[in-house]
């Protein structure tokens, strides 16, 4: 007489069940990774305008950018209604887009990360464990967070179970915020009244800090970002500098030659 299986244990809600590679067209793949993509090139944009625009063209700037200066700075200027919907969408598109880009591109996304750092810091490792421990807690209390949403999807996390803890964190997060901007109302008015003649300047230097800290990045990673697009199966080879490549692309030199060298 077989004895019977020992039951399994009770899985803690928020924690991350481990699932199988999963099947996800080359279509689908290009499109959250073109999604990300733009989404973070509106965003420093509306990020950069802010100090300008946020009092003149509140819901402009929101839709650009909801980080936690736009939603504070533009709630003297904007209604509540308009508010809620677009700090709403524009937070939790970003979520999903960056949940799915570590969903379906798992360590290769991370990588991406390290890239774009330098190299990973050690609370990257502490975010992995507290997603695995308790994603549906780290989604609530920061349900704005670039590394958080992407952490949740690499290390798989039930869609269903992010969108509803990103939902009420989301959600919170405005009311608090909201709450706040009417505390000191007076305050960010006078702020932006005292700024007013130097916005334009704040504006110029803001850009210009965007572009330098980017240039080095783009120039290293943009590469792996076409090849992904060109070819978004998950198989990719390291990205070799066009250079370095032989007359055909892929095709690399044999080594002390160039192209053109006779034999």
């Amino acid at each position: 007489m077989s004895s019977s299986p020992e039951p399994r244990p009770a899985v803690p809600l928020g924690a991350v069940v481990p699932a199988p590679d999963l099947d996800v067209s080359p279509a689908k793949r290009r499109f959250v990774l073109g999604l990300s993509m733009s989404l973070f090139v509106i965003g420093t944009i509306g990020s950069n305008l802010g100090p300008a625009w946020v009092d003149e063209r509140p819901v402009t700037v929101l839709v650009l950018s909801s980080r936690n200066r736009n939603l504070l700075g533009s709630v003297p200027f904007i209604d509540v209604v308009p508010y809620a919907l677009i700090g709403f969408g524009r937070v939790l598109l970003a979520g999903v887009a960056l949940y799915f880009l570590g969903k379906w591109y798992g360590h290769k996304a991370v990588q991406w990360t390290e890239g774009q750092l330098g190299e990973l810091p050690a609370i990257y490792g502490w975010f992995q464990k507290a997603i695995d421990r308790a994603g549906w807690l780290m989604l609530i209390l920061m349900p704005g967070s670039n590394l958080v949403c992407l952490m949740a999807g690499y290390r798989r996390m039930r869609t269903q179970l992010f969108l509803a803890c990103i939902s009420v964190g989301i959600v919170l997060k405005l009311v608090v915020i909201w709450w706040g901007g009417k505390q000191f109302e007076d305050e960010i008015v006078w702020f932006l009244d005292a700024i007013n003649d130097y916005q334009w300047w704040i504006v110029g230097g803001l850009f210009a800090l965007s572009f330098l800290q980017s240039a080095r990045k783009v120039r290293t990673s943009l590469p792996e970002m076409v090849d992904e697009i060109e070819t978004p199966d998950g198989v990719i080879e390291p990205h070799v500098p066009h250079h370095h490549l032989g007359p055909h692309r892929g095709e690399p030199l044999e080594q002390g030659r160039a192209p053109g060298d006779a034999d």
